[in-house]
């Protein structure tokens, strides 16, 4: 049997004619429009030279054929790599040169600057803007449908996420066909996924939240999603009363929160609220359900294992917690010097283990070793227990990892840019509790004394150096940071003293 991503999907579906993407303009595209489109795309990339295994790297903004151009990468056997639409040239240099993919697409206006990265890593450029055109649509509609899905097993490279790396290098995480099947079909069996089930995706489809959760489930339910360019309270509330399901970070229910359009009438037709990507404020959770009389589901995932825990669909759903191990998953707390397990109740390492856990990473076989024991087990980095009814909880982290707003920011890489910069002696990078972003990325600063330093200098330095979702939010100045007796820098007590900063 095929154990292509995609031939598994188009085996699944039972109504050709069924909606599979509504866009926001009403076009529909049906189950068998999306597999014809699939296939122009699959022969357009073979044209372009992509073979078994090559990656195909995008930058591109939301749209359909943003999709199409996923599935058709996996359908063609390639290697598909969603890069973060804020990255600037720098940083899209950094991942064509680790990745080597045989094509990049990238916005028509972005091109002219991209192209030496693409030129420099041996990648054949082709353009994508918002609206779906560009010169992949030009190839692609100028392709024969037909076209014959490649055969993989599901321990064959479906896709590349980049993920920060404890030295601030990026590691890409290789995930299988089988990581993603295996995945989409344990989170559809845990949140009742049918085909008559609407999404409202208003999730960018760079990371795996809004196109491996959102998208594969949606489409191996055979259900339908309205796909909106970006989070719109106006456009949400105007298409709710016709969809069942939204997926959402933190920041999207605490926006909508503050909208009075938000009552239990509006959302009466919903069956199912989902967060993820950051941790939910209790309180968050707690004013929802007096507001809408629905709890939120929170589920727990990272970038290496896609989703590992969830609260339950039936069942309570406990505020603070992330919920119980998903169907065919693994979960145990060890002692993070010895790898022991630990009880019910003690704070330890979260470890994982399950057919969602990803192969490695890419070309870094000792980092690899390092966090992907031998027995299967990943160890995440994050810090946490399990209590006496299997709740996971997740109380912080091993690593110095920040997520803002869904996005992963390893603070290495933001001070490398920081000290840079004249009149800065050192600094230190933190993410302290922000109800709308879950964390807001805080630096603070020790400057020389020799140069006049203010916040909105270092702040105009580094937005051309790092893609927006990592610049602080805020730039604060010591006289020195917090050390221990080895003078390694104390960042929980800095996490301490700036944990209200973002509350007044």
């Amino acid at each position: 049997m095929n154990a292509n991503l995609f031939a598994l999907l188009s085996d699944n579906i039972t109504d050709p004619a069924a909606t599979a993407i509504e866009t926001a303009a009403g076009e529909r595209i049906s189950y068998a429009d999306l597999v014809a489109r699939t296939g122009k795309m699959a022969n357009a990339l073979a044209g372009l030279g992509v073979k078994p295994g090559d990656r195909v790297a995008a930058q591109v903004e939301k749209s359909v054929e943003a999709i199409v151009l996923y599935l058709g990468t996996v359908r063609a056997g390639g290697v598909f790599l969603p890069l973060n639409t804020g990255y600037t040239p720098a940083e899209i240099e950094y991942f064509l040169g680790d990745a080597e993919p045989a094509v990049f697409v990238c916005d028509p206006a972005r091109s002219e600057a991209l192209r030496p990265s693409a030129d420099k890593a041996g990648a054949t450029l082709v353009t994508l803007d918002a609206k779906g055109q560009g010169s992949l649509t030009d190839a692609a509609d100028a392709a024969p449908e037909a076209f014959t899905t490649v055969e993989c097993s599901s321990d064959d490279l479906a896709a590349l996420l980049y993920t920060s790396g404890t030295t601030g290098r990026s590691k890409g995480a290789m995930l299988t066909h089988g990581n993603l099947v295996s995945n989409a079909a344990a989170l559809r069996e845990a949140w009742a996924y049918t085909a008559n089930d609407v999404l409202i995706h208003a999730l960018p489809i760079f990371h795996t939240h809004g196109l491996f959760v959102a998208t594969n489930v949606t489409l191996f339910s055979g259900a339908s999603m309205i796909f909106l360019p970006k989070f719109d309270p106006d456009r949400i509330f105007g298409v709710m009363p016709r969809a069942t399901v939204l997926m959402g970070v933190p920041t999207f229910y605490v926006r909508l929160l503050e909208d009075d359009r938000l009552t239990a009438g509006t959302t009466g037709k919903m069956r199912l609220f989902i967060s993820g990507s950051a941790p939910l404020l209790a309180e968050t959770h707690r004013e929802w359900q007096a507001k809408t009389g629905h709890a939120i589901l929170e589920r727990y995932g990272m970038t290496e294992t896609n989703m590992n825990a969830s609260n339950p669909y039936d069942g309570d759903r406990v505020a603070g917690t992330v919920g119980l191990p998903l169907p065919g998953v693994e979960i145990i707390v060890t002692d993070p010097e010895t790898g022991a397990g630990l009880a019910l109740g003690e704070i330890g390492m979260i470890e994982v283990r399950g057919p969602n856990v990803f192969k490695g990473y890419w070309q870094m076989p000792e980092k690899t070793a390092a966090e992907l024991r031998e027995n299967g087990f990943f160890i995440t980095g994050d810090l946490g227990k399990i209590d006496k009814k299997g709740y996971v909880h997740i109380v912080g982290r091993g690593k110095d990892l920040i997520i803002t707003g869904g996005y992963n920011v390893y603070p290495k890489e933001i001070e490398t840019e920081i000290d840079a910069i004249p009149g800065v002696l050192e600094s230190a990078v933190v993410g302290v509790p922000h109800r709308d972003f879950g964390e807001g990325v805080t630096a603070v600063v020790v400057p020389t004394g020799k140069v006049d330093l203010v916040e909105a200098d270092v702040l105009k330095d580094l937005e051309t150096r790092l893609a927006r979702f990592k610049l602080p939010k805020r730039v604060l100045f010591v006289d020195e940071l917090p050390r221990n007796t080895m003078g390694k820098v104390q960042k929980n007590l800095l996490r301490e003293k700036f944990g209200d900063l973002y509350r007044t």
